[in-house]
């Protein structure tokens, strides 16, 4: 190889390194195992089933276990040290996925915004955020994502849904709250729906394949079903948020790989420029 040609390579080999960046899970690993967790309390009236842990911190209450029926190996966190990290690694995932841009501004009806294909939603302040049937195409990509921006509430109407299709084992699906969510009755919903207050689910609520992850308040629920169906095309929402899926990425390169980039590039470029001039041009 040709000693001028050094100096380009070294650029380029800096180039393309740098460019790297790691999907992180949006959802860290200590959260990832609830599928409720709540800020203050938690509460259920009636029979409810919920696949994977529920959890309370730094509150203490969780009422109305008796009638709640846990499935697989799920397990109580009652103000113990995995649902504090749960919690925090909550309160990371808000900060992060608040954050992201660019955002396509919708309606405060989705359901008046047709089908959806993957990517980055905000919906203004309404009275109802979804008043009947939304549609979520992942256009056949089994990692498809879509992560929803709501500033103000979460608000569903009785008996609405959030129906997917044609998307696989590795879709997610997000929902960023400002305040407070609350399902009402009858709602068959999907995703993770984090909340920077609180999360209410009305009676005979599904929440399929997803968590209800309350940050400062509590969580209610009545007669619900709570992430299960997770074989299903929404076994990605485990807390990953693909980047390849979506141009805009919450996850930064690694600081490390580009420093040891930058170093290796600067010392090759330095025992280049200690080559006799002829071997240089040679």
């Amino acid at each position: 190889m040709k000693m001028r040609a050094m100096p380009i390579l070294v650029l380029s080999l800096i180039a393309s390194l740098a460019s790297l960046s790691y999907a992180d899970p949006i959802l860290g690993l200590d959260i990832s195992s609830f599928a409720v967790l709540g800020g203050t309390s938690v509460t259920n009236t009636g029979a409810t089933t919920i696949g994977g842990d529920v959890g309370v911190s730094p509150g203490s209450s969780i009422t109305g276990s008796g009638t709640i029926i846990l499935t697989g190996t799920a397990v109580y966190h009652q103000t113990d040290s995995s649902a504090a990290l749960g919690e925090a690694q909550l309160t990371t995932a808000l900060n992060a996925l608040a954050g992201v841009t660019p955002v396509t501004t919708l309606g405060s009806d989705l359901t008046l915004a047709g089908t959806l294909t993957p990517g980055f939603y905000t919906v203004p302040a309404g009275a109802t955020n979804l008043s009947g049937a939304l549609t979520l195409d992942g256009e056949g990509n089994a990692n498809a994502a879509w992560v929803f921006l709501l500033p103000s509430s979460l608000i569903t109407s009785p008996g609405s849904s959030v129906v997917l299709e044609n998307t696989g084992a590795g879709a997610g699906l997000f929902w960023v709250v400002g305040s407070s969510a609350t399902l009402n009755s009858g709602t068959s919903f999907a995703g993770n729906i984090l909340a920077n207050t609180s999360i209410t689910l009305g009676s005979g609520v599904t929440l399929g394949c997803g968590r209800a992850l309350a940050s400062t308040g509590d969580v209610t629920m009545i007669n619900d079903t709570i992430g299960t169906g997770c074989a299903g095309s929404l076994e990605g929402s485990s807390g990953t948020l693909p980047s390849s899926t979506i141009e805009a990425t919450v996850p930064e390169p690694s600081t490390w790989l580009l420093f040891a980039t930058g170093f290796v590039g600067l010392l090759l470029f330095g025992l280049w420029m200690k080559q006799p001039a002829s071997a240089q041009s040679a």
